[in-house]
């Protein structure tokens, strides 16, 4: 088998790590100005200034943009491209829409070109983009470490740019960061961590460079996810969630996400859910039909979070959702489409990469059995 391990950002661990990115920042020279993108909670809770005078006490002025909430749209992009020109750095702090506003604003400002220049790989990428911190408050999304970058066109559809110069320069984690994310949020997010590892390392694109990252982000996510969305201050726990989601972000930026995927983006495409927990409901509901393929990659998963075989996985998966209180449910909006709705969604052609790369052949037949289940859940969040 041949492969190759893309790229891995710098990554530095701890505690209180947060209080190093303006002297991190100072140390990647030739800054001078930076554009902080940050969640508005974070924000007001006064965190972008801190940041900022740490900045200002290192020589760098800086710029805040935090007017965006749910996940990011090209107005988002447009707005926090336009604060970093003229910047040589762009911080992100807070969930995935955080770090992928920040991340590709750190290439549009370099360019002068728009988001949608880059969208669905339409063009190549700058070949020398701003300088990229990137600081996860979340443990879900991987974008920390990971070149694909997810937007919302103005239709509402779900775009993607990707590309190493999207990548990060430096990842800082922070446990302390994530101890005052809600349980149900802390719940969601540690399940797309846990998906993203499993989808990487049992998909068809699975190769032994990842199972290194794979693997141990799975023990880290399953082993301390309950105790996390349990007992919030528990930084020991938190912590081990939030190196897992950030090796499980290595994993998907080399072998990509499957089915369950597919459905979560399908389900945005029809109305706001959180990408977390629609992950999750797709991967219950897919994984018995996947687990039957019995390849060595499932069993190696299976056994690398202590399990017999594959078969074990979906009441493994299931007893987890359970004890990290996932309500199997979709938003109340979602009254408004049916099962063939979902299906139209999953067939699009911008979700048909995740359902290709699924072990298993999935035929028309099974999109539709999978949306059915989807749909038939309660509509009451």
């Amino acid at each position: 088998m041949r492969f190759s391990t893309s790229y891995i950002p710098d990554i530095r661990f701890g505690a209180g790590a947060f209080t190093s990115i303006a002297d991190a920042a100072a140390g990647l020279g030739g800054v001078y100005q930076a554009a902080i993108v940050m969640d508005a909670f974070l924000a007001s809770a006064g965190t972008a200034q801190l940041l900022a005078d740490a900045l200002a006490s290192n020589g760098i002025e800086s710029r805040i943009f935090c007017e965006f909430a749910g996940e990011p749209k090209l107005g988002h992009l447009q707005a926090a491209t336009a604060l970093a020109e003229g910047c040589q750095l762009v911080i992100g702090v807070g969930g995935g829409s955080a770090l992928d506003i920040a991340k590709i604003a750190a290439c549009c400002a370099a360019s002068g070109e728009d988001a949608m220049h880059y969208a669905l790989a339409a063009n190549p990428l700058p070949a020398n983009p701003l300088k990229k911190i990137m600081v996860p408050t979340t443990a879900g999304t991987g974008s920390e470490t990971s070149a694909t970058n997810i937007f919302a066109s103005p239709e509402g559809k779900k775009l993607w740019i990707w590309g190493a110069e999207t990548k990060a320069d430096l990842v800082i984690l922070d446990p302390e960061l994530t101890v005052s994310l809600p349980a149900h949020l802390t719940a969601w997010c540690g399940m797309d961590a846990f998906i993203h590892a499993f989808e990487a390392c049992t998909n068809r694109n699975a190769h032994a460079g990842v199972k290194l990252y794979a693997h141990e982000a799975m023990r880290l996510v399953a082993g301390s996810l309950e105790t996390a969305v349990k007992a919030p201050g528990n930084v020991d726990a938190r912590g081990k969630v939030l190196l897992g989601s950030c090796y499980a972000g290595i994993a998907i930026d080399n072998c990509g996400t499957a089915v369950a995927h597919n459905i979560s983006h399908a389900l945005a495409g029809l109305g706001p859910v959180h990408h977390g927990l629609a992950t999750a409901l797709g991967f219950e509901a897919t994984l018995p039909f996947l687990v039957e393929a019995n390849t060595a990659d499932l069993n190696a998963a299976a056994k690398a979070i202590g399990l017999a075989d594959a078969s074990a996985l979906p009441a493994f998966v299931s007893d987890l959702m359970d004890g990290c209180n996932v309500e199997r449910a979709l938003p109340k909006a979602f009254q408004a489409f049916t099962a063939a709705d979902l299906a139209t969604e999953m067939r699009a052609p911008e979700n048909q990469p995740m359902r290709r790369s699924a072990i298993r052949d999935i035929s028309d037949a099974d999109i539709d059995a999978f949306a059915a289940k989807i749909m038939s859940l309660p509509k009451t969040l």
